[in-house]
C-alpha cells in the first residue's frame, strides 16, 4: 500500500476511534449529572469542543456527592482522554503535505505561535515510522479508554 493511502487510513482510524470514544462521555454526563440519556446528548452536543465536554465531566465528578472511588475512575478516564486529545487534535487540524510520489510525507501545524517580538506559524514535522507508530500507540490507548468508560457506567449504573 502506498504511504499516502497508509497515513490516510490511520488518521482516518484515529480520528473513528476517537470520535467514538468521545460520545461515551454522554454516559459520564448522564451518570454523573443524574439526567436521563437524552438530556445528556443535548449538553453534550450543547459543548462544541472536546475541552468543554471533558471539563464539564470533571467538575460533575468532583461535585460533593459523588463517590470517592467514582470521582477517581472518571478523574483517571478524563486524564487520559485530555492526554490523547493533544495527537488527535494535532493530526486533525493541521495540512498534510506529499511529495510527487507519495512517499514522503509532512505535516503543517495550523497554530501560530507568539513571541515577544514576532510570530512563527505553520510550523513542518516529517510524518516517519516513528510517528506513525505514536499513531498507532495513541488509536490503542483511546481503545482503552473506551472500555474505561464502559466499565464505570456499569460499575455506576450510569445510564446507557
Amino acid at each position: 500500500m502506498p504511504r499516502f493511502q497508509e497515513i490516510l487510513l490511520l488518521v482516518g482510524r484515529l480520528n473513528y476511534t476517537w470520535t467514538n470514544t468521545e460520545s461515551l462521555l454522554i454516559y459520564l454526563i448522564a451518570g454523573l449529572a443524574k439526567v436521563d440519556k437524552e438530556t445528556a446528548i443535548i449538553i453534550f452536543l450543547t459543548l462544541n469542543t472536546t475541552r468543554a465536554r471533558i471539563e464539564l465531566v470533571e467538575r460533575l465528578a468532583k461535585k460533593s456527592t459523588t463517590s470517592a472511588a467514582c470521582r477517581k475512575d472518571v478523574l483517571e478516564i478524563t486524564q487520559r482522554l485530555s492526554q490523547q486529545a493533544k495527537l488527535r487534535n494535532k493530526y486533525s487540524h493541521c495540512i498534510y503535505s506529499f511529495d510527487e510520489t507519495g512517499t514522503q510525507a509532512s505535516t503543517q501545524l495550523m497554530r501560530i505561535f507568539d513571541s515577544k517580538e514576532s510570530i512563527k506559524y505553520g510550523k513542518m514535522e516529517a510524518l516517519d515510522d516513528s510517528e506513525l507508530k505514536r499513531i498507532d500507540l495513541s488509536i490503542e490507548a483511546i481503545k482503552e479508554i473506551n472500555r474505561l468508560i464502559w466499565a464505570a457506567v456499569e460499575k455506576y449504573s450510569f445510564p446507557h
